[in-house]
């Protein structure tokens, strides 16, 4: 029997980390995404007064970007110290982290009141908040498929997969109630900072929880087989380079079309189109609804499929979709709008389902931790940090969506190509540190 599926946790135990590791990503999520959100709606105005509309806009997005960027370096600080001290300890610290920079975005007074400090201070916890989910997402996958039974790891990664769902969810209900409650007086004077400040009553009961979860059976067998690297990241590097890359690169797409869908058109249909915000956020919700239903099958699927398999047709019908969904919104109808979001998330869902048990498949765990959290983390700066931008700045200079759907072409053929120098991995062995068949070090397979 492997380590991984021992009775050494019972099931009682390991619902409990399921709960721990979707919670916790939701919460970490809802943090992320509602500074997505109020960097489209309103930290133009309220940060760069004296920009016009795109460049405020603009502006805002960059900022949102800031987060990307700082992901790596919290892959890096906390991949090194999860594979060398356990994924526990990790998660809470990635949890403290995130949950207290979001608080504090609720507090920064606007560029009327602080001037330039505004913005800086803006900058400076937005990368903070980085840091915190560039360690979350590593460590949730592999808290849940670390104790996956065998055949089941999709199903298991599914649920912290399912964290940016919920958190999405939770936020743009948040911003719905807000926005149709509040005057847009009082929303842009204090309304937009309320979702910041609720995250610390989330980020109490992620604590508790997380606090009470057991550390992984896989991590302690490699433990006590004395099989942690003592620098994860230069081993990562020496023994499996071509696989970090095209893991890398193949998840480019699925921040792309998160954030194209969630972040870029969201400012495209208020500031272009003129749709109301209302409208908008409803479509975002429904469609994120469908888009957390579809990556639990999606996921599941891939334990009998594939992880691969499911991944190559995502980037396929996101390829097809690229323009049919711009076309869509358009029309600015509302029913097309949310037909459009819906069709954009179910190709980012049949995409992100798999790859939350496929990217730590792909690692050994000595470096698995460092290894998912940066190939996850690194594609975020392209495909969320980097998105958005370009989208806003290929719409102002052309005035057209076309040329925003064949950007989202071009990532999806770097996905498909990369996934093709790819192993399947699901019939892999899990549980312990020995070099399994696909997951071999490509410097021993180069001897």
């Amino acid at each position: 029997m492997q380590v991984g599926q021992s009775t050494t946790h019972t099931a009682s135990q390991r619902r409990r980390i399921i709960v721990a590791s979707f919670i916790g990503t939701a919460i970490e999520f809802y943090d992320f995404y509602i500074y997505g959100t109020a960097a489209a709606l309103v930290f133009g105005q309220l940060f760069f007064p004296s920009f016009s509309s795109t460049a405020g806009t603009l502006a805002a997005l960059a900022t949102f970007a800031v987060g990307f960027i700082a992901r790596p370096l919290g892959a890096l600080l906390f991949g090194h110290w999860g594979d060398r001290l356990g994924r526990k300890s990790m998660l809470i610290a990635s949890l403290l982290i995130m949950g207290g920079s979001t608080v504090a975005v609720g507090l920064v007074p606007t560029f009327d009141v602080w001037g330039v400090w505004a913005p800086i201070t803006l900058v400076v916890v937005r990368f903070l908040q980085g840091v915190g989910l560039g360690g979350e997402w590593g460590g949730a996958v592999l808290m849940a498929t670390e104790h996956a039974p065998e055949g089941k790891r999709g199903l298991y990664s599914a649920f912290p997969q399912l964290g940016p769902a919920v958190g999405f969810i939770i936020g743009n209900l948040f911003f719905l109630i807000l926005n149709t409650t509040m005057s847009a007086e009082a929303f842009l004077s204090y309304g937009w900072r309320i979702p910041f400040l609720a995250s610390a009553i989330l980020l109490a009961v992620g604590y508790y929880i997380r606090i009470k979860v057991a550390e992984t059976p896989v991590f302690e067998a490699a433990m006590q087989q004395r099989e942690q690297s003592k620098v994860p990241m230069l081993d990562l590097v020496r023994s499996q380079p071509k696989v970090l890359i095209l893991a890398t690169l193949s998840f480019i797409l699925a921040h792309t079309l998160f954030y194209t869908v969630t972040t870029f058109c969201l400012s495209y249909g208020t500031s272009v189109l003129g749709v109301s915000r209302t409208s908008m956020l409803l479509s975002a919700l429904v469609a994120a609804a469908v888009m957390g239903v579809a990556t639990l099958y999606f996921a599941v699927v891939s334990d009998r499929l594939g992880r691969r398999r499911v991944c190559m047709v995502a980037a396929v019908a996101a390829a097809i979709w690229a323009f049919p969904m711009f076309w869509l919104i358009d029309t600015t109808s509302g029913p097309l709008i949310g037909l459009a979001l819906i069709g954009g998330l179910l190709c980012f869902a049949m995409l992100y389902g798999p790859m939350g048990a496929f990217l730590p498949e792909l690692f050994r765990v000595r470096f698995r931790y460092s290894g998912s959290s940066l190939a996850y983390s690194a594609a975020g700066i392209v495909g969320g940090g980097v998105s958005p931008l370009v989208a806003t700045d290929l719409l102002a200079t052309t005035g057209a969506s076309w040329p925003v759907s064949l950007y989202l072409v071009g990532i999806a053929l770097v996905c498909l190509f990369s996934l093709l120098g790819l192993p399947e991995t699901k019939e892999d062995d899990f549980s312990d540190g020995l070099v399994s068949s696909n997951t071999i070090d490509e410097s021993e397979a180069a001897a």
